[in-house]
């Protein structure tokens, strides 16, 4: 059978069964109502009952389930509590509706409003989804959606994965992730990554398979080739079964220093990047404090919560992003959800201008934790697009004791003038997940672009070129903390365009370390020569991948 090749999110390779997620729960029959006589109190009643029960359960799930896993479901568990949809399928039964329908109609027309809001709130539809199907299965007494209980190993194969889905996973069993939708920043994506899981999303003809075929999933070059070979198949197991391991400097062959450090979002998953023995943190995302929130949170209580997150790395190095508010983080005391295009409107340090104090009392209570922590604490503003821009912020850092202070290169214009914006900071960071986005005008969060909505885009990593040559012209660091550094091959490309620190999910370090000490910093160069010839991001990609010696 023909090779299947979609896009790669999640580095690695594996060999397993297909296994296929079950059909999704069927849509109630148009025009279904109650039965004569029915209690419609008591239906409104069971409705309810049923969003407590998959509430309930979900909340259970997250309990066992770790970082982003657990933060997932948590959500879900929060958007099954929300009275609104309940609320608005109770009103349904009084016109004689069937309670399932009531419950599909009702989400139906949440998912149209919050699709309409675009970006992040667009995304949440599919949790509505979720969390209808789960209810309706409920209420007719079926079992819930979910990933199949398999005892053997397998590849798990879907259309798409509803985020409560994948964060429960079990990477002991299974082995890789193959959807047919989706983009590289979904949600299916980002727990892949995080669990470790090779992954690819976007390829087209996975559902034609048959279930126990046996594929070879390559998360790096994007491809499932079904029936491989008995030699392929030993040297991917053996690969999988010695795993890798970090001495805790990254370098590649020759001793070129290429720092590895972790993205972290929460005090859980500062310690597993501790455990891993990453050399610091190159994004702390601070959103963890804000987020579900009707107000600021005081000083004093983001001082904890911060320093809770650096301790753990006293004497390191760790790079905290200011808020990141606005797009697909929308906070009400904040930023304006009504907002034609978010996310082009207001985000990041833009909503500084509107809420000056809500950033002050930020960089208030990251010097308060640095003072406190032993860490050696670097600060960045997210979504800058001017150098001038850059100088204030560092001057606002500045006046709170932040001495190393920086920004976000995630704006193409930032990235063009990057000669200017060195003299402005101490450092700068790509965040090539939003680099991309604006770089090549698709929405990543958009399955049907996630072609575009690739890191290995030539035009993109001439940005990142663009931005480390001035660093380095100006004896300035310049790291990358976006999805792309996790992709070891990626990783060995970005090394040779001059980046100085590549920042993580922590699971991917290892790896990415060992497939930097297979090379010499000459060869890193010379594949990110040809990635940059390239003429899109799959021609890039198999170019590099072809020149990388295998590790085995």
């Amino acid at each position: 059978m023909a090779v299947i090749s979609g896009v790669g999110v999640s580095s690695g390779r594996a060999v397993g069964p297909v296994v296929r997620m079950p059909d999704p729960v069927a849509e109630p029959p148009a025009g279904a109502t109650l039965g004569e006589g029915a209690d419609v109190a008591a239906e409104g009643a069971r409705i309810a009952a049923a969003a407590e029960q998959v509430r309930a359960d979900l909340e259970r799930r997250a309990s066992s389930a770790h970082g982003d896993g657990a933060a997932v479901l948590e959500a879900t568990a929060l958007m099954a509590a929300d009275p609104a949809l309940v609320t608005a399928a109770q009103t349904k039964l009084a016109d004689g509706t069937a309670a399932a329908r009531a419950v599909w109609e009702a989400a139906g027309e949440v998912q149209a409003m919050l699709e309409s809001l675009g970006g992040y709130m667009a995304e949440r539809a599919r949790d509505v989804a979720d969390v209808r199907d789960r209810i309706v299965a409920v209420l007719d007494g079926r079992p819930a959606p979910g990933v199949p209980e398999r005892l053997e190993p397998f590849v798990l194969v879907a259309h798409d994965l509803a985020p409560a889905d994948t964060a429960t996973l079990d990477p002991a069993t299974c082995l890789a992730l193959v959807t047919e939708g989706g983009g590289p920043t979904s949600h299916t994506a980002i727990l892949a990554r995080a669990l470790g899981l090779p992954a690819v999303v976007a390829a087209p003809g996975i559902l034609d398979l048959a279930e126990g075929t046996v594929v070879l999933v390559d998360g790096g070059t994007g491809t499932v080739e079904p029936d491989p070979v008995a030699d392929v198949i030993a040297q991917v197991q053996a690969a999988a079964a010695r795993g890798w391991t970090f001495d805790g400097t990254g370098r590649t062959a020759d001793g070129h220093r290429v720092q590895l450090l972790a993205n972290v979002g929460d005090p859980k998953g500062a310690a597993a990047a501790a455990d891993v023995g990453a050399e610091g943190v190159g994004l702390f995302r601070t959103e963890f404090c804000f987020l579900d929130r009707a107000e600021e949170p005081s000083v004093d209580e983001q001082t904890a919560q911060y320093t809770a997150v650096l301790e753990p790395f006293a004497g390191k190095k760790v790079v905290v992003r200011t808020l990141d508010a606005g797009a697909d983080k929308p906070l009400p005391f904040l930023t304006d959800t009504s907002e034609a295009n978010p996310a082009l409107g207001v985000r990041g340090y833009r909503t500084a201008l509107r809420h000056p104090e809500v950033l002050d009392h930020q960089l208030e209570a990251i010097a308060r934790a640095c003072d406190t922590s032993g860490a050696d604490v670097w600060v960045m503003a997210p979504m800058v697009s001017t150098p001038a821009e850059a100088a204030d912020f560092v001057a606002r850092a500045g006046a709170f004791g932040l001495a190393t202070a920086g920004v976000m290169v995630e704006v193409p214009a930032l990235a063009l003038t990057a000669d200017a914006l060195m003299a402005q900071v101490a450092f700068a960071s790509i965040g090539t997940n939003d680099l991309t986005q604006y770089a090549m005008a698709a929405d990543r969060l958009l399955g049907e672009l996630a072609v575009l909505s690739d890191g290995w885009q030539p035009a993109v990593l001439r940005l990142v070129h663009l931005t480390a040559e001035a660093g380095l012209q100006s004896d300035r660091p310049v790291g990358v903390c976006g999805e792309a550094a996790a992709d070891p091959a990626l990783a060995v490309v970005l090394a040779g365009l001059g980046v100085t620190s590549l920042s993580m999910t922590a699971r991917a370090i290892p790896e990415v370390a060992a497939t930097l000490l297979s090379v010499t910093r000459a060869e890193c160069v010379r594949l990110a020569e040809l990635a940059l010839a390239a003429p899109d991001a799959r021609s890039a990609r198999a170019a590099v991948h072809a020149e990388l010696p295998p590790l085995v």
